[in-house]
């Protein structure tokens, strides 16, 4: 696979309707759509009644082009125009991580690189710019 970059847009609380649109603007394929009440609880972080609809990440196809979205998680700063974040997904979790600190040099790490349940090493940060990116390793699976 290499490495690609894709457009990541970050809604606040309408990512469901933003699916749509883009779907239908775009002639975009829905690859995938999961909320935070699809994803894994944690006993001791209960999930809010208002988040567990909430898209955590949708993916998209447009053409060759991965469009990924998701909501901002309730309480999470969101200011509308700045919403878009740039994805960089490799298969490779240590080409990931040392991209990820490079872009994170002066910048404002959001979230340490790190294993979660859908990457072996993921890590999101705004760089000294202020430019929002999303670094990942897409599993092997």
């Amino acid at each position: 696979m290499g490495l690609r970059m894709n457009p990541y847009l970050v809604m606040n609380g309408n990512a469901r309707e933003a699916v749509d649109f883009y779907k239908q603007a775009l002639g975009a394929t829905v690859e995938g759509v999961m909320t935070f009440g699809e994803g894994p609880s944690d006993p001791n972080h209960p999930m809010p009644e208002e988040a567990k609809n909430r898209i955590m990440h949708a993916h998209l196809q447009v053409g060759e082009t991965a469009l990924m979205l998701s909501d901002t998680f309730p309480g999470q700063p969101h200011q509308s125009g700045n919403q878009v974040n740039v994805t960089i997904v490799t298969d490779d979790a240590g080409q990931a991580k040392q991209i990820f600190e490079a872009l994170a040099e002066g910048g404002q790490v959001r979230m340490p690189f790190q294993q979660t349940f859908w990457s072996p090493g993921y890590g999101a940060l705004a760089d000294k710019f202020g430019v929002e990116w999303q670094v990942s390793t897409e599993s092997k699976q």
